[in-house]
């Protein structure tokens, strides 16, 4: 079964990357650069997408996520030079299947990449689906001597039984599909379906047609009819992942629909009823984004009837041997590897480790580390070099300094700008060093558009680079 694979990088690397994919169960097409990816996915139904990190667009993780919810699903191998653990983070966040690191030897890439093939063929053929995530949840599997995780998963087993709706918080990777599949394995609609809708893996004019459904001939190229999302999960749940990058316009539709439990497909007439229980996640600050009027207050309190936040794993560190223990027990025996475990030096540096890609980070990790393993216990050599090194100290946050003197000449209208600007100057900079240097990310988080940003980073001689 030959694994159709597409490979998007720079000149400078394109011939090193052909190389390392030469596998008798691949056929590699290259694609120079990212002008020409899209008509590539689509002309030949790709399996594999292997990028370098360096030709992705700053929002790496929103287009990973969005090549995944392609209808052939491809499988995303990612190429990258830095050790970024938050950049990492994302893209495993996205759905990416591994990040490698280019300053690997070719003999040890090749390895990895040989790996993740047979796994994705063994995904293909019915086995075992990419990733660590069983076909069932429950709740039991998320067992924890974290007191805040048990806290935690006290609520959650009293809401499971319910049928109100859900609203599940907590940052990127901490496990918010599979907590909501284990809340819908425990409660009443166990039995029914299960569906899972990304809002942020579709353009805008996509969406709408996905989750509600459209009618023959509702736009150009509806040549059918179609059952969205909400149909589909029609006696079971149905979980709205990103539910805070949902447009507002489709805000008030889905409003209408929780409130009548019916729907219209979209170019429709026929009132369809609808009998689902609602699951949405997200990790805005949705009181935020409803006091910027980014999202609808009504749309909020209907979703937050029971609001669960669940604990990132830097809260929990009395989870991590065990959890560690049962992903390192998962790949060793599915690569067929011959380590014992993994070494007390190892494990002091994991547990030492802030996460900030939360669980599905450390399941990349334990995955990469089995892999490249050679001795008996998985070792610090085998981990990433942000985790083996320890922490980095910490970079003092800037300090916004005035001496009164430096503005009494002025009038006070003069003077409060040059505070202004100041502050402006010194806020910009540290926000951009928090998001690492992601324009979109930090804008969000200013609640800016990212032309507002851009802006004043202009205006206070400020690049990304000083945040990165």
């Amino acid at each position: 079964m030959l694994v159709r694979t597409l490979v998007m990088a720079r000149p400078t690397l394109h011939a090193r990357a052909l190389r390392l994919l030469r596998h008798p169960d691949l056929h590699v097409v290259g694609v120079k650069g990212p002008a020409r990816i899209w008509a590539e996915l689509e002309a030949c139904d790709a399996d594999l997408l292997v990028v370098e990190r360096s030709a992705l667009p700053d929002e790496a993780g929103s287009w990973v996520a969005t090549v995944r919810e392609l209808p052939e699903r491809p499988d995303v191998i990612v190429l990258g030079r830095q050790e970024d653990a938050a950049d990492r983070a994302e893209l495993l966040a996205a759905g990416a299947l591994a990040v490698l690191n280019l300053g690997l030897p070719d003999d040890a890439l090749v390895d990895a990449i040989a790996a993740l093939v047979i796994r994705h063929l063994d995904a293909q053929r019915g086995g075992e689906a990419p990733g660590f995530q069983p076909e069932v949840q429950r709740l039991d599997d998320f067992s924890s001597s974290s007191p805040a995780m048990t806290t935690f998963l006290d609520v959650a087993r009293r809401a499971a039984f319910g049928n109100t709706s859900l609203l599940l918080l907590g940052e990127t990777g901490v496990g918010k599909e599979r907590m909501a599949r284990a809340l819908h394995h425990e409660g009443k609609r166990g039995r029914g379906p299960f569906v899972a809708f990304n809002c942020a893996a579709l353009p805008e004019s996509l969406i709408e047609s996905e989750l509600f459904g459209h009618e023959r001939g509702a736009f150009t190229g509806a040549v059918r009819a179609h059952r969205g999302y909400f149909e589909r999960a029609h006696g079971g749940t149905l979980f709205i992942d990103e539910v805070g990058e949902l447009p507002l316009h489709l805000q008030a539709k889905l409003l209408r629909v929780l409130e009548e439990r019916a729907l219209r497909r979209l170019g429709g007439e026929q009132v369809l009823p609808v009998d689902v229980r609602i699951m949405a996640a997200t990790n805005r600050d949705l009181e935020t984004e409803v006091e910027a009027k980014r999202f609808r207050a009504d749309l909020f309190f209907r979703l937050a009837v029971v609001t669960l936040t669940i604990p990132p794993l830097r809260e929990r560190q009395e989870d991590i041997p065990r959890l560690a223990r049962t992903y390192f027990d998962h790949f060793r025996v599915a690569m067929g590897k011959p380590q014992s475990g993994i070494a007390p030096e190892a494990m002091e540096a994991l547990v030492r480790y802030e996460w900030p890609g939360n669980v599905r980070e450390l399941i990349n990790v334990l995955e990469r580390a089995v892999l490249l393993a050679r001795d008996e216990a998985l070792g610090l050599a085998d981990l990433p070099p942000a985790i083996s090194r320890g922490p980095m100290p910490a970079t003092p946050t800037p300090r916004l300094v005035l001496d009164v003197a430096d503005v009494l000449g002025q009038s006070i209208k003069s003077a409060r700008q040059t505070v202004v600007d100041r502050f402006e100057a010194i806020y910009i900079e540290a926000l951009l060093a928090r998001h690492g240097g992601k324009v979109g990310a930090a804008a969000r988080g200013a609640a800016l558009t990212e032309r507002m940003l851009y802006n004043l980073m202009r205006k206070h001689g400020l690049t990304k680079r000083m945040g990165r």
